[in-house]
């Protein structure tokens, strides 16, 4: 018994000791810290690319890390993350990187309510803000939808597809408005449920290689439309 109550102790002092550590890194500004520190500064010509977003950016590099050779594309996704911590880490994470282009793709953790409830119109505002600071620094910018899902494994929530489709309107439509490339991941990989079917991700949320494969030419495209004006 006695060994049972130490353990106890023991697993929430360090519980205790990681939720400490995320509330004053909420942002985790430090993921990326000595990467930043260690890129090289822009050759003459190159043009390059931050991929700014959540877990669905941040595995992509893993999963298939042929789409970045010999490309200056740089991933900057953490994975859980919602909008509001981008935006906080978007100066280190992007402005900082001095990119010709940064291609946010974010909103589905705001969605999932990762960081306490929100709606689509206040998930627009922090993808607002990350568009104006960009364009006050001169970077172009990227618009991505929200990829198709029905559900959370993590947070259940049954009202996620209908969620993302409204997101994404305010999104596409904002994109007009800007006059920015927005990459309808949504359309290209939706189920009739408007959830992300098994041939694309293992888990209703993350793509897999496929999934990953099928993104990549749209997002190609927008990078080219861009970097030609």
């Amino acid at each position: 018994m006695k060994k049972l109550l130490n353990f106890y102790f023991l697993f929430f002092l360090l519980l205790g000791m990681s939720e400490k550590t995320n509330a004053q890194d909420w942002a985790n500004l430090a993921k990326y810290e000595i990467l930043n520190a260690s890129l090289q500064p822009k050759q003459s010509g190159e043009k390059r690319i931050v991929l700014m977003g959540d877990s669905i950016t941040e595995f992509w590099l893993a999963i298939h890390p042929e789409f970045f050779e010999g490309k200056s594309y740089i991933a900057r996704g953490i994975s859980g993350q919602t909008t509001s911590q981008m935006l906080i880490r978007f100066r280190p994470d992007v402005i900082n990187l001095h990119p010709d282009v940064v291609v946010i793709l974010a909103g589905v953790n705001d969605v999932a309510g990762n960081t306490g409830p929100t709606t689509p119109e206040k998930i627009l505002g922090n993808i607002m803000s990350m568009v104006e600071l960009a364009k006050v620094n001169k970077i172009k910018v990227i618009l991505c939808a929200v990829l198709p899902a029905n559900d959370f494994y993590w947070r259940p929530n049954n009202k996620a597809a209908e969620t993302i489709i409204q997101l994404n309107q305010l999104i596409q439509s904002y994109a007009k408005q800007q006059h920015v490339p927005y990459v309808d991941y949504h359309t290209a990989m939706t189920d009739t449920k408007n959830g992300l079917p098994k041939e694309y991700s293992n888990d209703g949320v993350h793509p897999n290689l496929k999934g990953y494969q099928t993104m990549e030419p749209l997002l190609e495209k927008a990078i080219q439309q861009v970097l030609k004006k």
